[in-house]
Parts: structure tokens; sequence; C-alpha cells
């Protein structure tokens, strides 16, 4: 088992000051693990809405949730969204007998239930795969090469990983989204989502890929929003600055984790993807994610205008506007797009993250980063804003 100490410190901060926490993030990223870890030792009921008999048990929320004491954990909570009004009136019990630990796989109906019954009473820990920081920096090109999600990092083989992946897709596709109400087609939403890997790292085209699918705009739209609320797919918004330049107004769009990406591109290894023209564009959406990992994704952008200048990411982050660069080269030089970013959007900091081994000082605020060494980069940020 990969510990994953930081989350563990996160969900006892949220729970000590709120009575609802809820736990979000993709299917079999490792929430259940988390929360049964965290609720080891301490008085606890775990309730799994995937189980029948969890299912069940909820069939009457008031009754079986009323006279339970201690931490309650809920998991795959979005399969009955109508317990959030309940959960609402037991928030507010004074004294406090209960708290709740409620994990879900799905945004959309999650956060619109939350959005509307628990204001002012949750807070949210968003769960990403797993981190260059958990498994060892120097293992990158193999969490690069899987993904992020635990069995597919720790699998016996590329082999058993490809298989775990195209099980996930499927179960995704053909019963995940069946649950949630959502009724297209599980071949449709495959070769729409088989799309958005080809279009990984690019700028949100619904047009092109309405025409492609033979569809029209809105439908794509949905398409999109659906893969995004299950934290499958990436909408990186663009930030718009006043700096006399046209700029880019639709979203990039990623696919979430690296190793679904490889799948749902049929790449069959680590060699294949070296030779692929998507090299860049996987790289890109990866080293992403490991910033996003650890920043969270509430304040970053991309930046782009019509006249060419653009930045990867722009992340707002203890007071500081970082720019980031991701580059798969030996020792990415500084471009004239990346000095018009630093000084039009007024960067405090740009880093080039590149998988080589070197970390160096670049020209004026920039900074040639390791991917190996921007675990402990952006903790030196960290704590200098705490301090600060």
């Amino acid at each position: 088992m990969i510990l994953r100490p930081d989350y563990l410190a996160a969900i006892d901060e949220r729970v000590k000051h709120n009575p609802v926490v809820a736990l979000l993030g993709p299917r079999q990223s490792g929430k259940t693990t988390m929360a049964k870890l965290f609720a080891a030792g301490k008085p606890h009921e775990f309730i799994d809405l995937e189980s029948l008999s969890g299912f069940d048990r909820l069939q009457e929320p008031a009754a079986a949730l009323e006279p339970l004491r201690g931490l309650v954990v809920i998991d795959e909570v979005q399969r009955k969204p109508e317990i959030f009004q309940l959960l609402r009136v037991l928030a507010d019990r004074r004294p406090l007998p209960a708290r709740f630990l409620i994990l879900g796989s799905a945004s959309t109906g999650i956060v619109r239930g939350v959005s509307e019954s628990l204001a002012g009473r949750v807070s949210f820990v968003d769960v990403s795969g797993l981190k260059l920081a958990e498994v060892g920096p120097d293992h990158f090109r193999t969490l690069w090469w899987r993904g992020g999600f635990p069995a597919a990092y720790t699998a016996e083989s590329d082999r058993v990983c490809a298989q775990w992946k195209e099980d996930f897709i499927r179960t995704v596709l053909e019963r995940d989204l069946p649950q949630l109400g959502i009724t297209i087609p599980a071949t449709t939403l495959r070769r729409f989502w088989t799309m958005v890997a080809h279009y990984h790292g690019q700028k949100w085209n619904a047009a092109e890929l309405a025409r492609a699918l033979g569809t029209s705009e809105p439908t794509t739209r949905k398409y999109l929003d659906i893969l995004a609320g299950m934290f499958l797919v990436r909408q990186l918004p663009p930030w718009f600055e006043n700096v006399g330049k046209r700029q880019v107004k639709a979203p990039k769009i990623y696919v979430r984790d690296s190793g679904l990406l490889h799948s749902l591109m049929k790449l069959d290894g680590l060699a294949s993807l070296e030779a692929h023209p998507k090299l860049g564009a996987s790289w890109e959406g990866f080293a992403l994610e490991q910033v996003l990992s650890v920043t969270g994704d509430q304040d970053a952008y991309f930046w782009s205008t019509h006249s060419g200048p653009e930045l990867d990411l722009l992340v707002f982050w203890h007071g500081q506007r970082l720019g980031f660069e991701f580059k798969y080269g030996d020792a990415p030089d500084l471009t004239k797009s990346m000095h018009v970013a630093m000084d039009d959007l007024k960067l405090d900091r740009l880093f080039v993250v590149y998988p080589g081994g070197q970390s160096l000082k670049l020209p004026g605020r920039a900074e040639l980063l390791s991917i190996q060494h921007l675990p402990a980069r952006l903790q030196e940020i960290a704590a200098a804003g705490a301090k600060g």
C-alpha cells in the first residue's frame, strides 16, 4: 500500500471543523482506502452504497442515520442524492452527535446537491491519482506511463496494468454512468472519449468534434461535461488579461490520467509513446496534473493569444503568479513566447518543467525545473508563502 499522509492530514483537519466533509475524486483513486485508514481506531459506521446491503440500509435514510454517533462514512454517495437534504438537518444538531465523511466519484450530482443543501456545512477534499511525492520522484516515468490509479500503478506488469485500465473504462461507461441516469450509449461516449484523447492538450473545438461524431455542438458539450463531472477529463479555462492582445477564450481539454490517455490512444508501451506525435502533449498533461495535485485547480488557467504568445499553465498560489511551461526535451530554452508571458502576465516565477535531471536558474524570473524536483520546489514556495 502507498501511504498518502497529506490527504489523511487534510481529512483530519476538515473533520475537526466541519459537520460534513466530502471526499471527491475519480472512482478507484483510493478514496475508500483513505476513509478506512482515517476511521480506523475511531467509533465509526461505514455505509457503502455500491453494495446491496449498504444501499438497502438507506432505504429509509432518516431512520438509519439519525441514531448514529461518531464518524459516519458514506461511500459512493452520488448513488443516493436524496440524502443531502437529510444531512443538512443532521449537521445542524447541537450538540453534534455525528460527523459525516461522504465519498463520491461524480461531481455533477454531488456538488449540485451539496451546494443546494449543505452550503456552509461542508468542506471539500479533492482526491487525485497518485502523486510524484507519494511514489517517489525517481519513478516519474512509470507514473507517467501507467497513470495515477493505484491499481494501475502497482500492477505486476504492463500487461496487467493495460487490462485493468480497459476494465476501468468499460465499468465507467457501462455501469457507472447508467447508475447516474445517463442513458447515452456506451459506444458513443467511448468514441467521444477517444476523440478527446487525440485532442489532448488542444483548445476545445466543439464544431470540429461535432462534425466528426455526426452530432450537434450542444451534444458534444454535454458529453464533455459528463466526462469532466466524472473527473476523467479536465477543462482548463483560459485567463484573460488586459494586455492589448486578442486572447483565446475556449478551454483546453485533457484526459486527466495519463495512463487512461495512453490506453485510449492504443499505445502498447513507453517506447511507442516516445515515438508518437502526441508525446509532447502527453508530457504536458502529466506534468500539469502533478502541479495541480499540489496547488489545487481553483485558480488555474492557461493563457493564449491569437498572435502567438501563450502559457501552458498559470496558477495563483500563495499570493504569487506562477507560470509553467511543460517541455519534453533535454534542455529547453526560454522562447520569445515565454518572455512575453512573463512580461504581459507579470509572473513572479516561470518554471519550464522537463524530464531531465538538472534544475537551473534561467534569465530573469525563470527556472528550468526537473520533474523530479517539482514536488520539493512547490513545497518551498508553500512554506515561504506561509511565513509571509
